[in-house]
């Protein structure tokens, strides 16, 4: 009888239980906590290296990018877990020991000492912000149960880390890392640690950039509690707690425009955001487009793109020369214009193809009416019977126009769409404006012209543009093929033909200059003067120039030749340098931007040797006693050195000594190039003590 009733009561008890996780396990499903905004993240997109380029706020302004345990500094993290939550890793979202333990504290001191939340609890809370009461607090213990079932530890770590408060509009401490430091939290110094600790306790009270007395105090208490628990010694502590708080940096910003197309291609959930860009490559092509631009007129823009032709990556994008002009903020990459006479190689190639004409064949150059459109040269002269070759050399209009006949401009039209440039045709209907195609009676983009150069480099086959790695992913997935655009005869053809074209002023024949990149170019100038274009194969790369102003309105003698062309070669210029020592791992010197000709090793007895720094050396750090202090800067190399900070020069006092003045705290880069362009390069903190 008494096992009966035993059976009895285990069997109500089982059933009480089941019940009982039954119904926390539907209430859980009916009032799960919030997490849409863990997904609302700020988008940082990288380039090839995974350089940061720029990073975008949320829709409201706030700063808030995602936490990834695997680039953040561990010696943070087990400081954080020391100082906020020991047993994170033991407890299931809720610590009793240590909510005993403050509420002892509590009744024995009279005041709060310690708190009891834990990561996960304080996790809730960023989640669904309520007063903070004792119901709140249930609730949060509540919801951390939840977190608890649904995420891993891990997860839960890197979601606090990422919605954590750190002041003002920033939140989660990558976010913080940028704006206080400047860079990404993946190596971090004590006091650095300690900060980043103590801000989300009271982030608008300690913010450094407003607050920095409170926020130094803060710190300064974070680093004796880590001292107690031996996370770090007590004379790193003190020497520590000497530095100044960190005044608010800008998020990074280079890249404008190629970043916004990057994040319009990704997905709006992707965190980061992976490009085929080269930061090193896009910076100096920007700094390049600056100085250029400058001389080009006032309300005058550049825009440029560079492709790797085997690939179809992107490595640089110009959306424009400086945002401070007229159409500065747009991406001038992407609109239409008229690509002057820079379709001519491909209305050639197609003839090659045809077989209605060779590079040797006999045209004619004189005037020649084509019903309604009767076009002249630019030079207004006609040169008589001429090759095809002279003819594409010398961008003849009449002998461009005849071929274009001969092939059917709308199925020349059709071919270019065909490609992938798909051309704003003109809203007319006499079948006529059709031959103006050959001039550039056409809307195309620079990415278009890109596209279709890097098919004439890569024997005529045609691809899509890759920007982000989800492009390939993408086309892969979507069964997007290649395009025969060109057979590989005609475009190798085509690209003899204006490798032969005469080089712009100034510049020797690549044939006669050793080690310079030999480039098959065309120029184009749109009608009005309203567009100057150049663009070239060398190398492996495709690179297109722009030159104009946004509105469309002419420049009186601007030409391709003479306003694109010299930009074209300096881009090269910059280009093959630049990829050749990435390539080798090597950094590029703004000594070899020059266009002078790269150092080559004579003979094997000539082993030259990159210059040496003696001061200061890699990985040290510098105190600065006083703002505005110098520091002389020594190397031993050969010839006149010449020094770099962060790709900047730092310039040479009367007496011939390279003097360096860092403006405020923080990590610097130097880098010393020799007469030979091999360069060295140290990586320094500046630390200066608190007045």
């Amino acid at each position: 009888m008494w096992m009966q009733r035993i059976k009895s009561n285990l069997l109500r008890a089982f059933c009480a239980l089941l019940g009982g996780i039954t119904l926390i396990g539907l209430a859980d499903l009916a009032f799960p906590p919030p997490l849409a905004k863990a997904y609302q993240i700020s988008q940082v997109v990288l380039d090839h290296n995974e350089q940061p380029l720029r990073a975008f706020p949320l829709k409201d302004g706030r700063w808030r990018l995602k936490a990834d345990l695997d680039k953040i500094d561990p010696a943070f993290i087990d400081a954080l877990l020391a100082y906020e939550d020991e047993r994170f890793y033991r407890h299931i979202g809720v610590d009793f020991q240590a909510i005993t333990r403050a509420s002892l504290s509590l009744v024995k001191a009279g005041r709060v000492v310690s708190g009891g939340s834990t990561i996960t609890m304080q996790t809730a809370r960023l989640l669904e912000p309520k007063q903070r009461n004792f119901s709140a607090k249930i609730q949060q213990a509540i919801r951390a149960l939840q977190l608890e079932m649904r995420l891993s530890k891990r997860e839960i770590l890197e979601l606090y880390l990422t919605l954590a408060p750190y002041g003002g509009n920033i939140e989660g401490v990558r976010s913080a890392s940028w704006a206080y430091l400047g860079r990404e939290p993946n190596v971090l110094t004590p006091d650095e640690i300690a900060l980043l600790i103590a801000l989300p306790q009271s982030p608008e009270a300690r913010r450094p950039d407003l607050r920095p007395n409170a926020a130094i105090r803060a710190r300064e208490r974070v680093l004796k509690r880590l001292v107690t628990k031996r996370i770090i010694t007590a004379e790193r502590a003190v020497e520590a707690a000497q530095t100044q708080a960190p005044k608010r940096r800008d998020f990074p910003s280079f890249a404008w425009q190629a970043s916004e197309e990057a994040q319009r291609r990704a997905s709006a959930l992707q965190p980061d955001i992976h490009t085929f860009l080269d930061i090193r490559l896009q910076t100096r092509l920007e700094d390049m487009a600056r100085e250029a631009v400058s001389e080009l007129g006032e309300k005058t823009q550049i825009s440029a793109i560079v492709v790797d032709i085997k690939t179809r990556n992107v490595l640089a994008s110009i959306g424009s020369a400086e945002r401070n002009r007229a159409g500065g903020w747009l991406d001038l990459t992407n609109r239409h214009r008229s690509p002057g006479s820079t379709l001519k190689p491909f209305i050639y190639a197609m003839a090659f193809d045809e077989g209605l004409a060779a590079p040797s064949t006999q045209i004619s150059d004189l005037p020649k009416r084509f019903k309604s459109y009767q076009p002249e040269n630019f030079d207004r002269t006609f040169r008589g019977d001429v090759t095809i070759s002279e003819a594409l050399q010398h961008s003849l209009n009449v002998p461009a126009v005849q071929t274009l006949e001969a092939i059917g401009p709308s199925r020349f039209a059709a071919s270019l769409g065909f490609a992938g440039a798909v051309p704003q045709l003109p809203q007319r209907a006499d079948s006529d404006a059709g031959l103006a195609l050959a001039l550039g009676g056409v809307g195309l983009t620079v990415r278009d012209m890109a596209l279709l150069y890097a098919a004439l480099g890569g024997g005529g086959v045609a691809k899509p543009l890759n920007w982000i790695e989800a492009d390939t992913t993408t086309q892969v997935r979507e069964g997007e093929t290649q395009t025969r655009f060109l057979s590989s005869q005609a475009a190798e053809k085509v690209i003899n033909i204006l490798k032969s074209a005469p080089t712009p002023q100034g510049r020797m024949p690549s044939a006669l200059t050793k080690g310079a990149p030999q480039i098959a170019f065309k120029t184009g100038t749109s009608y009005g003067f309203r567009d100057a274009w150049a663009a070239g194969v060398s190398n492996g790369l495709a690179i297109v120039v722009w030159v104009g102003r946004a509105d469309g309105a002419p420049r009186t003698g601007a030409t391709g030749r003479e306003a694109a062309l010299p930009i074209l070669f300096d881009a090269f210029d910059i280009a093959s340098l630049t990829l050749r020592r990435r390539q080798e791992h090597m950094p590029v010197s703004d000594a070899e931007m020059t266009g002078s000709a790269p150092f080559t090793l004579a003979n094997f007895e000539d082993q030259h040797q990159p210059p040496e720094i003696l001061f200061p050396p890699d990985n040290s750090e510098i105190w600065q006693d006083e703002v505005g202090r110098g520091f002389t800067l020594s190397a031993r190399g050969e010839g006149q050195l010449r020094w770099y900070v962060e790709g900047s020069p730092i310039p040479v006092n009367t007496y011939g000594d390279t003097v360096w003045t860092p403006k405020e705290e923080g990590f610097y880069t130097l880098e010393v190039v020799d007469k030979r362009g091999e360069s060295r390069s140290s990586t320094v903190r500046i630390t200066q003590h608190a007045q």
